[in-house]
């Protein structure tokens, strides 16, 4: 296959396995990006396996497994852009994430460091911008939260910040996830944001063509997802594509003036926690005690 000539959106594999970074780029013919986190790296085959095994990784070798999976997912998309994720806690400072977002950032030239939506990953992104490092702001599941990322990282260059809000895990709790892309989306161009919108935690097709109905700037995906667009051909939405959520609570648009500093906005949200427990407890669960 080939990339439709129309699609603007950039496609990326969210994953922690290179065996599907192959498979997906034969399938569609193209790949921009991949992103990873610890719950992604804990299911690569080769860590399941060890763990299988009763072999759990030392923390440094768990490092060392991370950096040898990104260098060859990065070596296969080598013109795209690959996540990585710093561990992170709820006592985690926002110096012990800049330290390891350095480092990992010197892993692999096409790296995109991924912070959590939190006042202490706020401050990390905030420096790491100022010192040229690309980041990815995750765990996002507000507006508030995705005009924070704006404020934090000013001045950044297209291209070096994005803001993942994750869809599917709002709709788990019976709110359109949806509607948080639109209205990110809306004020971002309103300001003229350089923050590309990276549509996460896609649970669906639909999730996915809405997406793209949406002008996302970049929609990240499993691998059975991707499978399920390239078996319909890579199909686009039509222009009158209608994305169903009946059964779920719109989350409503908010005036939100972005000049104001990015500690006066409300960046707390339950579900940003929560994400924050599970990818450490996952990445924890590697780790010889």
């Amino acid at each position: 296959m080939v990339r439709p000539k129309d699609l603007k959106t950039k496609i990326f594999l969210d994953s922690g396995d290179p065996a599907e970074t192959r498979e997906m780029i034969e399938r569609l013919g193209f790949l921009d990006g991949q992103t990873t986190n610890p719950t992604l790296i804990a299911k690569n085959p080769d860590a399941k396996e060890r763990f299988e095994k009763g072999e759990k990784f030392t923390a440094e070798e768990i490092i060392d497994f991370y950096q040898k999976v990104v260098k060859e997912i990065s070596g296969l998309i080598p013109t795209g852009s690959v996540s990585i994720e710093v561990y992170a806690d709820q006592n985690t400072t926002a110096e012990a994430m800049l330290k390891q977002g350095r480092e990992f950032f010197g892993w692999i030239p096409n790296a995109q460091i991924k912070f959590p939506t939190t006042a202490e990953g706020l401050k990390a992104a905030e420096q790491a911008v100022k010192e040229g490092l690309r980041v990815n702001m995750t765990l996002c599941f507000s507006q508030q939260q995705a005009a924070a990322v704006h404020a934090a990282t000013r001045g950044a260059k297209k291209g070096q910040v994005f803001v993942s809000p994750f869809v599917g895990r709002l709709d788990d709790i019976g709110q359109n996830g949806m509607d948080l892309i639109a209205d990110v989306l809306k004020m971002y161009r309103a300001a003229n944001s350089p923050v590309e919108v990276l549509t996460a935690s896609v649970r669906s097709l639909d999730h996915f063509l809405y997406a793209l109905h949406l002008g996302s700037d970049i929609i990240t995906a499993p691998a059975k997802i991707l499978r399920e667009w390239a078996d319909q051909g890579l199909k686009l939405p039509e222009a009158d594509f209608v994305y169903p959520a009946e059964n779920l609570s719109p989350i409503a648009y908010q005036d939100l003036d972005l000049s104001r500093n990015w500690q006066s906005f409300d960046i707390s949200h339950d579900l940003t926690g929560k994400g924050i427990e599970r990818f450490s407890a996952d990445w924890n669960n590697l780790i010889k005690k």
